[in-house]
């Protein structure tokens, strides 16, 4: 999903609505994006805003995405485009102290109170897994869903719409970018299946075998942080040398975008990692449980296990056991505690008895 072409091609009702929504001076000030689809998440806001302030829209109301505003909002340089993300340990957006904290909710309004510099007067605010606002937040926002400033438009992101509080999609027009399918990034994640496997089927009793694989993997989860700044300093590459040349305010609100943009790359990769984790383990389960194998949702996750000569295997209420210690891993991961003491204590449990059978 590129450009608006691309996205109406892939949701044409969706397209048609919010084109036709637009001609008629009638798009909606605020916008929940939902998709399990982090990709979607990350680019479709960008589309929205084109089509919210398209200097030369096309003759079906479609953005064109070449006219000053358009370009400004694909390379990051909109000036009045404001990105607010989780970007601290805990994974939360607060309201912050005061409107001088950076990354809080309350610095993120603010700026919709100042005067707009931008062709056509807008300003565009997007949240990004507005889900991870704690509640504070998520109260102190409504009043501005409720009475937004003149020409401002917010679109806000999740993955997890039932994480919200209901007032707050209530004042949102929800759109619902579902691709009902679910792709990994097995380049990057290259060494979690050789890890799973041996975890899976050759920690039996052995405790030490637990601990090297609860190493491997707590080595790949505090490597995300690292691997989710080349990934943005790459993508933002092109745009910052078409910056090079602007004041240092506006190289410093690029940094502050590239800041955000690189906590939500961070959350993608930690949930990639949870999710292929969790994937292991239920394929594993359905095997055990007579699934067919040409029926199994994420083959490449299981791959080396499925292409094992002679493939090793488990009684199922084994697969189960293993099956409901990730999903409690899962659980655990997404609250604030240490990573490397809940990975370690998953793996030792894993490897407790795995009953492999030959």
């Amino acid at each position: 999903m590129h450009d608006w072409q691309s996205f109406e091609s892939a949701y044409p009702l969706l397209g048609r609505s919010l084109r036709m929504a637009k001609h008629a001076g009638r798009l909606g000030h605020s916008h929940l994006v939902v998709s399990s689809n982090a990709a979607i998440r990350n680019r479709f806001p960008t589309l929205l805003a084109q089509l919210a302030v398209c200097l030369d829209p096309l003759p079906d109301g479609a953005p064109c995405g070449h006219c000053e505003t358009c370009s400004l909002l694909e390379n990051g340089l909109y000036p009045d485009l404001f990105l607010l993300a989780p970007t601290s340990k805990s994974r939360q957006i607060t309201i912050g102290l005061s409107e001088d904290e950076p990354d809080t909710l309350r610095n993120f309004e603010s700026m919709f109170h100042l005067s707009s510099s931008a062709p056509g007067g807008w300003k565009i605010g997007v949240i990004q897994d507005c889900d991870t606002m704690n509640e504070n937040a998520q109260n102190a926002f409504l009043k501005t869903l409720e009475e937004p400033p003149r020409n401002c438009l917010f679109i806000l992101t999740t993955g997890h719409p039932a994480s919200l509080l209901p007032t707050i999609r209530s004042r949102c027009q929800i759109l619902s970018l579902t691709d009902n399918v679910c792709k990994y990034d097995m380049e990057t994640f290259s060494a979690m299946p050789d890890l799973l496997m041996k975890l899976t089927f050759a920690s039996k009793g052995d405790l030490v075998a637990g601990e090297e694989c609860a190493a491997g993997l707590i080595d790949i989860l505090g490597s995300l942080g690292s691997m989710a700044e080349a990934t943005v300093q790459a993508r933002w590459d092109e745009r910052l040398k078409a910056a090079e040349n602007l004041e240092s305010a506006a190289m410093k609100l690029i940094e502050k975008r590239m800041d955000g943009e690189t906590g939500c790359e961070y959350l993608r990769l930690r949930e990639e990692f949870l999710s292929i984790l969790h994937t292991w383990f239920a394929q594993v389960a359905l095997v055990s449980e007579g699934t067919p194998l040409e029926l199994l949702p994420n083959p490449e996750v299981v791959r080396v296990w499925l292409d094992t000569d002679p493939r090793p295997s488990i009684p199922a209420d084994e697969a189960a056991r293993m099956l409901g210690e990730a999903e409690n891993l899962v659980r655990v991961l997404n609250t604030n505690v240490n990573d490397e003491l809940a990975v370690r204590a998953f793996a030792l449990s894993v490897a407790i008895d795995t009953g492999v059978q030959g």
